[in-house]
């Protein structure tokens, strides 16, 4: 009896995992022919003829280096950024009161309701020379000349963050939520004080949304292209920018796919590299 139980249990497993398998063999045949197909496809452009002349062009020049590291640079200092302003926010988001918390929540959505070209846009009417904070700033006697806030690293910064910050917020916020009052309340009947209670208590139980929330926003900044494009004037060279250089200018399809491989290896291996951190640590 016990024996037919399992054999029974087995065969209704089996079947279920069949079902699963064929509910999601059309979001997989989907996902490979938009991502997989299209990205096979820059890697044999990238080997033209069996060669790797593309990369060595990629790793040798000096300029292409330069302008990796730019990128990683500057994705860097957009997540530090975005932590700093989105972490605290997120705190609010989780403890305010109801009416307080919607508001908020409006605010840090509302975005996604316009286009990332129209905010760009504004942004270059906010930050240029004749722009509304160089026409404050000079109407209230602070500087004697316009600040150079645009076509610069600051003016992108500037765009990135702000159209990157909700990508940081929504993860810490959904792991802020789960945070039990209680031990922080325990944490302060016991005497400990307030920064305390928030290094070693509230700090640790968030920081797999803020690792969620900076991975993301991290490599949503390296494949960054409008905003640097639009605010940085094509004075700031982010690797998306040198791809576009490289097919729309120079028609080098084989360098601008070698460039892309190269992204996406990076991407990969700093995602890998979280994952294995996290195991580590979990165990």
């Amino acid at each position: 009896m016990t024996a037919r139980a399992g054999r029974t249990r087995g065969s209704r497993a089996a079947r279920l995992r069949l079902l699963h398998a064929a509910l999601a063999a059309p979001a997989a045949l989907l996902l490979a022919a938009l991502f997989a197909y299209p990205l096979l496809d820059l890697l044999r452009l990238s080997l033209e003829h069996g060669s790797l002349a593309h990369y060595e062009a990629v790793f040798s020049g000096g300029l292409y280096v330069r302008v990796l590291w730019n990128t990683a640079r500057i994705a860097v200092i957009v997540t530090v950024a975005c932590a700093v302003l989105g972490y605290p926010l997120a705190h609010f988001l989780a403890t305010a009161p109801r009416g307080w918390a919607l508001f908020g929540l409006l605010c840090v959505v509302l975005p996604f309701w316009t286009s990332l070209l129209v905010r760009t846009y504004a942004w270059m009417v906010l930050l240029g020379n004749n722009g509304v904070v160089n026409k404050l700033l000079l109407a209230a006697g602070i500087v004697a000349e316009p600040l150079p806030l645009m076509h610069n690293e600051l003016g992108v910064v500037v765009g990135m963050v702000h159209v990157l910050l909700p990508y940081f917020v929504f993860p810490v916020y959904a792991v802020m939520l789960r945070v039990d009052r209680d031990l922080m309340a325990a944490a302060e009947g016991l005497g400990a004080p307030l920064w305390q209670v928030v290094r070693r208590i509230y700090l640790p139980l968030t920081l797999p949304g803020v690792v969620a929330g900076g991975t993301l926003v991290f490599i949503l900044a390296l494949g960054f292209f409008i905003t640097p494009a639009l605010l940085g004037g094509g004075k700031v060279m982010m690797i998306a920018l040198l791809i576009d250089q490289q097919v729309a200018q120079m028609l080098n399809w084989g360098l601008a796919s070698a460039l892309c491989m190269v992204l996406v290896a990076a991407i990969l291996v700093f995602h890998a590299a979280l994952k294995r951190i996290a195991r580590s640590r979990a165990a």
